[in-house]
């Protein structure tokens, strides 16, 4: 290793594995995050950050340092739901350190992440903050059930407008440029009801849907795909009908769809898609793209549409270029650069806003939402040097 960074990074080691762990011991559903905020803003507190503070929607943000180069270092607190409890072999909510590896829900999505951020300001502000540097920490709220949502509130009301943002999601260790947008519609057929006793006399909205599952299952098949995030997907994630009773003939029904976005696709070209299956037409069916209204455990409402646009960062830009230097002056060896297959909240800062965004992280993507979620300690380790590292590179 060639950096002062990896070895600061791991003496340390002790004191990051127990911040993860008790964090990760705090469950923290999207719009329950308080607790949690509040533990990482003790530790932003303890561990000397300049300026620490939760903002109006819930998330908490640390400032190390107030130069003119931006750099933020996100990382969202809160996890998905268990599932079932048999699947697990420890406690979601006890987590346990065995082998180098610690087990638990949000080990890798994504409190790791964000135990890594928080402890990099630590080894910054040891080696000597950047003079013309000001690094934002943040542990953002309801990601996992609207991504980038926090982003927008961030950028647009908080008025912190970085000029760089890694997404502390995880890479396995490697640097990520970009991902796959997505978004959320509904198709709603109606009919006419009546009694079940005789459908004939009257018109059923499920009947109607039929022919349009079929048409975008289709549809799916045929998209085509983009290098180098691959193809756009559609998919029927739900599906509901009402009717005046479980003896009558059902009068609506509508379909959720989970749209996922590749290069060249958006909000507009996607919702033309649907209308134009001659399923949907001849159904004279309507395409919705639905909206989150959730409050935040502060009880802020911040309404968004539900369209998460496709984003890529290009391998010749600064950030993807700072990240490789990273990279190439902590650890030995070159590192492999690639992209998410899931969403973050770079649909947001890059997406959205404009912001130049990368990605590194402890962990492997396939632990995400599983049951018995782990991260090892080592990426941990890595990762906490990475960004400082990044944050040295960029301040060049």
């Amino acid at each position: 290793m060639k950096n002062e960074f990896y070895a600061a990074a791991q003496a340390i080691e002790p004191q990051l594995t127990q911040f993860l762990r008790d964090i990760v011991a705090i469950p923290s559903l999207s719009s329950q995050e308080g607790d949690v905020a509040k533990r990482i803003q003790a530790e932003m507190e303890k561990l000397g950050y300049d300026e620490v503070f939760i903002d109006p929607q819930g998330n908490v943000i640390g400032r190390i340092g107030n130069g003119s180069k931006i750099v933020a270092l996100d990382g969202h607190i809160d996890v998905v739901d268990v599932g079932e409890l048999s699947n697990w072999n420890t406690d979601p909510f006890d987590p346990v350190l065995k082998d180098g590896v610690i087990y638990g829900r949000g080990t890798t999505d994504m409190k790791g992440g964000v135990a890594a951020s928080v402890y990099a300001g630590v080894l910054l502000k040891k080696a000597g903050f950047p003079e013309d540097v000001t690094l934002y920490v943040t542990g953002t709220v309801q990601e996992e059930d609207c991504d980038g949502l926090c982003w927008q509130y961030i950028f647009n009301e908080d008025k912190i407008r970085p000029d760089v943002v890694v997404i502390t999601e995880p890479t396995s260790l490697k640097i990520y440029r970009g991902q796959r947008g997505r978004m959320e519609m509904e198709v709603a057929t109606t009919g006419i009801s009546c009694h079940g006793s005789a459908p004939e006399r009257g018109v059923n909205a499920v009947y109607k849907m039929a022919d349009i599952i079929k048409d975008i299952e289709a549809l799916n098949e045929r998209l085509e795909p983009v290098d180098p995030l691959g193809k756009g997907t559609v998919t029927i994630s739900h599906i509901r009908s009402q009717s005046p009773s479980l003896c009558a003939v059902a009068d609506g029904c509508a379909i959720h769809l989970d749209r996922r976005l590749t290069l060249g696709e958006s909000e507009q070209t996607a919702v033309q898609e649907i209308l134009d299956l001659p399923s949907v037409k001849k159904a004279g069916a309507t395409v919705t793209v639905l909206e989150y209204d959730v409050p935040s455990y502060t009880g802020l409402v911040y309404p968004t549409k539900k369209y998460f646009p496709c984003w890529q960062t290009g391998e010749e830009e600064l950030p993807v270029q700072k990240a490789v230097e990273a990279y190439q002056s902590t650890f030995d060896g070159e590192p492999e650069v690639s992209h998410w297959t899931f969403s973050t909240n770079g649909v947001a800062t890059a997406g959205l806003c404009g912001i130049p965004t990368v990605g590194f992280g402890p962990g492997h993507e396939k632990f995400a939402h599983a049951p018995n979620e782990e991260v090892e300690v080592e990426h941990l380790v890595r990762s906490a040097a990475f960004y400082a590292g990044f944050v040295e590179a960029y301040s060049k």
